[in-house]
C-alpha cells in the first residue's frame, strides 16, 4: 500500500501502520464540509471535487485534489469544505489524533509533509490569484497549465492533461458561467492553441498558453 511515492521507505513504513485504506466509486462523498473534521487523508489514486456550499445555497468549487495531494492537514475543528470523487478513487485514511501523535514523535517527517505540495493549505491562495483581475481567458489558461504542472508530478509531463471534473465544476472553481467556460474552451481548439480529446486537452500552443496564464 503506497501512501506517498515522495516519502521515503521508513516513513512509509510509518504512516502504513495508521493508514486505512477505502475505495469510493464516482460521485460518492469522502466527508462533507461542517463535519467534525477527525481524520487526515491522503489521495492515492483517482481525483476529487473540493467544495463548500455558501450561505445561499450556491456551490462554490476551491480546488482538485490528485493523487498525492493531503486533506484535512489544518488541524481544523471542522471540515472547511466537502470533498466530492470524480472518477474512483483510492484513499488512506489516518485518524488525526493517531497522525498526530506520530507527528510529535518524527519531526523529520513533518518537516517532510510540509515540502509536499499540500493542495489543502494552498487553496485560497491559488484561488484569490486566478479569481483576480484576469479575464475569462486567462482564467481559463492558468487553470490548464495549472493542472499541468500538478498532474506532471503525478505521471510525468505530458501534452495531454486529463479533466475528470465536468465544465460546470471548472466554472464553479473560476467564477465563469458554464456556457463561458464551453466557448472559451471551443475558441481555443479552433485557434488551434488546443485539441479537446476525451476525458481531457491536449495542448498545442504551450507558448501562448504560458503567456495568458501569466498575465
Amino acid at each position: 500500500m503506497s501512501v506517498c511515492a515522495a516519502l521515503d521507505p521508513d516513513e512509509l513504513s510509518a504512516l502504513n501502520r495508521l493508514a486505512h485504506t477505502f475505495c469510493v466509486n464516482a460521485k460518492q462523498t469522502l466527508f462533507e464540509q461542517d463535519e467534525p473534521a477527525g481524520n487526515v487523508y491522503n489521495i492515492t489514486s483517482g481525483s476529487v471535487r473540493l467544495y463548500k456550499l455558501l450561505p445561499d445555497g450556491r456551490r462554490q468549487v476551491v480546488g482538485f485534489a490528485l493523487p498525492g495531494d493531503f486533506l484535512g492537514l489544518s488541524m481544523a475543528e471542522k471540515n472547511a469544505f466537502s470533498a466530492d470523487a470524480l472518477t474512483s478513487v483510492t484513499a488512506c485514511q489516518f485518524s488525526r489524533q493517531d497522525f498526530s501523535d506520530m507527528i510529535d514523535k518524527t519531526p523529520h517527517l513533518l518537516r517532510r509533509l510540509h515540502s509536499l505540495a499540500s493542495h489543502e493549505l494552498s487553496l485560497a491562495q491559488d484561488q484569490m490569484v486566478i479569481l483576480g483581475r484576469r479575464t475569462a481567458e486567462e482564467k481559463i489558461a492558468s487553470f490548464l497549465m495549472g493542472l499541468r504542472k500538478r498532474w506532471a508530478k503525478v505521471s510525468g509531463a505530458s501534452v495531454t492533461i486529463p479533466l475528470p471534473m465536468t465544465r460546470q465544476d471548472i466554472g464553479d472553481f473560476l467564477g465563469l458561467t458554464v456556457e463561458t467556460v464551453s466557448r472559451l474552451m471551443t475558441r481555443l481548439a479552433r485557434e488551434k492553441a488546443i485539441v479537446i480529446v476525451p476525458d481531457g486537452v491536449r495542448l498545442l500552443d504551450i507558448p501562448r498558453l504560458e503567456r495568458l496564464a501569466e498575465t
